[in-house]
């Protein structure tokens, strides 16, 4: 009988490829749990949480159909970091649980994905059993952005970027490094990284 699920993070800075890396995994058999996505998700459907983001930011923080005040929440936050510092109090921790029950759901699974942006700065990475970290050099991250995000300028992607820790701090906590920088095909990085946690699960049978 399996006791434990290996529980693999995935992360990179904006532009580095790490959905592309999951959505390579979710085809290989491996569930993905996007943590940023699920935090928007919770944020506009989880009823304790809705009321904690109420009482600490007002009902302007949610419209009249129910919806995220995305406007109003992020004028609140916008350059203040002790703002921002507590809206997140609010919302990881109600996402740590709902990921730790997803797990428990999806525990018949060799090994999980977990997906964040902000796995790191977080350190939500310190209770996964791996760390993988997509990298990709600077100019070319900027360059996907501004192709994916016509919306965007190359000023508002590079403050984005100086808002993420550096890559030069994240390379020595990740135990695996997957290079999205067309030089190695990217699949076959993610196969090799398939196999060897797919092995390593096998040992915790």
């Amino acid at each position: 009988m399996k006791t434990k699920t290996l529980q693999i993070g995935i992360t990179g800075g904006i532009g580095s490829g790490k959905s592309m890396v999951c959505k390579i995994f979710q085809t290989l058999g491996a569930p993905v749990y996007d943590a940023d996505t699920m935090a928007k998700w919770l944020m506009a459907h989880d009823a304790k949480l809705i009321r904690s983001i109420k009482a600490r930011f007002g009902k302007e923080a949610y419209l009249t159909d129910g919806t995220v005040n995305r406007t109003y929440l992020a004028k609140q936050v916008f350059g203040s970091a002790s703002e921002l510092q507590k809206l997140n109090a609010l919302v990881h921790p109600r996402v740590a649980e709902h990921y730790q029950d997803w797990v428990h759901q999806h525990s018949h699974f060799p090994y999980v994905i977990k997906e964040a942006a902000l796995l790191i700065e977080a350190k939500s990475y310190q209770q996964l059993d791996r760390l993988v970290l997509v990298y990709a050099p600077k100019t070319l991250r900027i360059q996907r952005v501004l192709q994916r995000d016509p919306q965007r300028d190359r000023k508002q992607v590079e403050q984005i970027i100086q808002k993420q820790l550096p890559e030069r701090e994240k390379l020595p906590l990740a135990q695996h490094i997957l290079k999205n920088d067309e030089k190695e095909m990217l699949i076959m990085q993610v196969l090799r990284l398939h196999r060897v946690f797919s092995e390593t699960a096998s040992l915790l049978t």
